[in-house]
């Protein structure tokens, strides 16, 4: 196994909230290119905490017997490319299902994901319309993040990517954008989730799902003091029921 160092963020041995339906471990990589006000790694989006990657792949064996899959979130976990590609293959030869948290500025490393076969879930976090996005990031990625909801959506749709998911996190006031993003993502699992930063009131769940109401379609509702609930498709008025499995 070809050793590279890897910017290590941290690790949890067993998570049931990352991949909804799962019990995994998750590994944080270190290092983000954007700067996002509401972000609840911050920690991570800087400094360097350099790990053999031998050591990653030794904790994420010793949860293999208590966990079916393994995510990989961040900070950016798709900045460190070779790393990242080493520990998913790794990950599958130890015979879990390989998930990618990410914000989609480097639609090139997910295509090598899919394209090798090394992920089976990844979730895409689209936070906000394009038209906000450069004010949003402090830079303007958002051609890659466009190109990497594309190819990700692609793959899912013709079966190579067994799961996808689109992520919107969204903070009061900005509700309107919901539609305009569901539209992009259509044909694919839609999360609604709740923003949290500072004074600002988050929206309840009560608030997210009169958003999903106006969508004319499935979703997932995430909040903290919910957790994840499905939104049925019941247009006279709508219904949600917790999430089962």
């Amino acid at each position: 196994m070809i050793r590279l160092p890897v910017n290590f963020g941290g690790f949890v041995s067993i998570s049931t909230v990352d991949w909804p339906g799962r019990a995994v471990c998750t590994v944080f990589l270190r290092g983000c290119p954007v700067r996002c006000f509401y972000c609840q790694n911050k920690t991570l989006l800087f400094g360097s905490d350099l790990r053999d990657e031998a050591e990653i792949v030794s904790l994420i064996s010793e949860s293999a017997l208590v966990v079916s899959g393994v995510v990989f979130s961040g900070g950016e976990p798709t900045m460190q490319e070779e790393s990242l590609v080493l520990l998913a293959r790794e990950s599958h030869r130890l015979g879990l299902l390989v998930g990618v948290h990410t914000n989609g500025v480097y639609p090139r490393v997910l295509e090598r994901l899919i394209d090798e076969g090394l992920v089976d879930h990844i979730a895409l976090d689209i936070k906000a319309r394009w038209e906000r996005y450069a004010s949003l990031f402090g830079v303007d990625l958002v051609d890659r993040v466009r190109e990497s909801l594309s190819l990700c959506r692609t793959a899912y749709l013709d079966g190579r990517l067994p799961g996808f998911e689109v992520v919107i996190t969204l903070f009061r006031g900005y509700e309107d954008e919901v539609s305009a993003i569901a539209r992009e993502a259509s044909g694919v699992p839609l999360v609604l989730q709740q923003g949290v930063h500072g004074d600002v009131a988050p929206l309840s769940f009560e608030e997210l799902m009169a958003v999903a109401s106006r969508l004319g379609r499935p979703c997932r509702i995430r909040t903290r003091e919910s957790g994840e609930q499905e939104y049925e498709a019941d247009w006279s008025g709508g219904a949600a029921r917790k999430r089962q499995g």
